[in-house]
């Protein structure tokens, strides 16, 4: 299903009161959380199950420094499908404190742990969202690139425009901004949006708002929920547009 029909599907959920939106927070590059998902069905596949003697020796393993990284994985993922609480409270107190490599991972696992305890516990239907960017509460994060049209570097009355009508018309849908980074030729945003707008409205209105001064901002323009860009993709996205 494309992205745009994904959020429109969650949106209509949270409208229809039909289950309960869980958002991961943390930004975990989407290649690791592909990893961490296809270990988690893999293991659900094999009805995995778990007793208490296997809990106890599962936390001997995760913090035995000759355990692969690979065991600490499964470990993890192992406890975070078993719908025990005690497995829940072993993998939050790994994810204060794991090692960097498993950061992200333990992180993951504690989600997944959540949502099934929640679904089990409670009539209300647990959907668990993870994107790149991750989100805050019913929020989910977004990076926004913006380029000057015909790639003019922006004057000093342009980039107050942008700063105050970007912030402006977010703040009326209970949106904020992250970070805001206003370059020569164009500008970068890191936005968190309620899942229950659409973040391109926003984006289209803010981009009339601020061409009403003189058309100084191009139509071409990238979203994302996936990764933030870095110079060398931003160039390249520059060159694209001067030579479209």
């Amino acid at each position: 299903m494309p992205r745009n029909n994904i959020l429109e599907y969650f949106r209509r959920i949270l409208q229809s009161n039909e289950g309960e939106l869980r958002i991961l927070e943390q930004q975990i590059p989407i290649e690791k959380q592909v990893e961490y998902f296809n270990n988690s069905n893999r293991l659900r596949n094999k009805n995995t199950s778990i007793e208490e003697s296997d809990i106890e020796r599962f936390v001997i393993k995760l913090y035995d420094p000759q355990s692969s990284l690979e065991s600490k994985k499964k470990i993890l993922t192992t406890l975070a499908i078993s719908k025990q609480p005690k497995a829940y409270r072993i993998i939050e107190k790994f994810s204060q404190d794991s090692e960097h490599e498993l950061r992200d991972w333990a992180q993951l696992a504690l989600m997944e742990s959540r949502v099934s305890l929640e679904s089990d516990l409670s009539d209300e239907r647990q959907i668990f969202i993870s994107t790149g960017l991750g989100g805050k509460g019913n929020k989910l994060r977004f990076y926004i690139l913006l380029l000057s049209a015909s790639g003019h570097t922006f004057l000093d009355y342009q980039r107050q425009i942008i700063e105050q009508e970007f912030s402006y018309i977010l703040s009326q849908d209970n949106g904020e901004i992250e970070n805001l980074n206003i370059k020569d030729n164009y500008v970068e945003l890191l936005v968190l949006a309620p899942i229950q707008i659409d973040i391109r409205q926003i984006i289209e209105k803010f981009l009339n708002e601020c061409n009403q001064y003189g058309d100084f901002i191009a139509n071409s323009v990238t979203l994302t929920n996936v990764k933030i860009l870095n110079e060398n993709e931003i160039a390249e996205i520059i060159k694209r547009n001067e030579n479209f």
